[in-house]
């Protein structure tokens, strides 16, 4: 199936004034499971934008099978944080652990090459400082340069599967996980929104069960606390209209955590840090069924 570019993709808010009139988004409410997980199912525990707090999460990881993060480990990719973000999955309990990074992983991105060329005419444009276009959550811009140039990052992550526009079967489940997201300025893993974006999502199979991507899609988990949506117009119509998965999670956006669905897909907004860049926000944990015939002991 073709996915055409909205006209309005350049602006998502207003997209979605017009797309929402034709769509559902159901709010849901969940606690963590207490039972125990169904031979016929798998327990799914979420998380994403930890931004190397780790150390300051004050909650359990809740146990389970699968274990997601989707972005943002990192405050901006430097090795010392990626190997210290790796320790810390060693210690999770969960058979299978999956990542991607999100756009605070500068290293992880091959195109980002220098974090601050151009960045006085973006912020021109935008009427925004230097600060708010780099990620720097308080690094230097020597500790920024230096994270761009480390080499082979991804084998610091070790104790984890690293996804990057790749799918995994775990389960018989397929699961896929991709790190792009529609430009905001000097950003890593940034693309243009409309044709650039969905040649992005054009990647994605369609007999995903588990789409995780960092940036969410418009209408579901993308309303920023100034009223303006961020989420990606194409990527929703891919994953209504193509992909089609059980479950879609992301989180980029803080501010936009939880869950909701559109009486089909579950939209998982696992951001754990807040507005604050606090890490408050609880796992986010589900249980998927398994295909016909199949259990989790197989």
């Amino acid at each position: 199936m073709n996915i055409d570019i909205h006209p309005l993709t350049h602006d998502p808010t207003s997209a979605w004034k017009e797309i929402s009139k034709s769509q559902r988004v159901i709010k849901i409410n969940t606690k963590p499971p207490t039972t125990d997980v169904p031979a016929n199912k798998v327990r799914v525990v979420c998380m994403s934008d930890t931004h190397s707090l780790t150390h300051h999460i004050k909650f359990d990881i809740p146990d389970g099978d699968i274990f997601i993060h989707a972005g943002d480990f990192t405050r901006c990719g430097k090795m010392e944080e990626v190997i210290d973000f790796n320790e810390w999955l060693k210690k999770l309990p969960h058979k299978h652990k999956l990542v991607i990074a999100g756009n605070h992983e500068l290293s992880f991105d091959n195109t980002f090459t220098h974090p601050f060329q151009n960045a006085s005419a973006c912020c021109k444009k935008t009427g925004t400082t230097l600060l708010d276009e780099i990620p720097t959550l308080g690094n230097s811009k020597e500790s920024l340069a230096e994270a761009v140039k480390t080499e082979n990052i991804r084998q610091y992550l070790s104790s984890c599967v690293y996804l990057q526009d790749e799918c995994i079967e775990l389960y018989g489940l397929q699961i896929y996980g991709t790190p792009w997201q529609p430009e905001f300025c000097k950003w890593a893993f940034n693309v243009k929104r409309g044709q650039p974006c969905l040649e992005k999502w054009e990647q994605i199979p369609e007999n995903v069960d588990i789409l995780i991507t960092h940036t969410p899609p418009v209408g579901h988990g993308d309303l920023c606390c100034s009223g303006v949506r961020a989420g990606c117009v194409e990527l929703l119509a891919t994953v209504q209209q193509r992909v089609k998965p059980k479950y879609h999670v992301f989180g980029h956006v803080h501010e936009g955590y939880g869950i909701t669905s559109d009486g089909r897909i579950i939209f998982v907004n696992a951001s754990t840090c807040d507005i604050n860049y606090l890490p408050n926000n609880q796992p986010i944990v589900f249980d998927v069924t398994l295909p016909k015939g199949r259990t989790k002991d197989e």
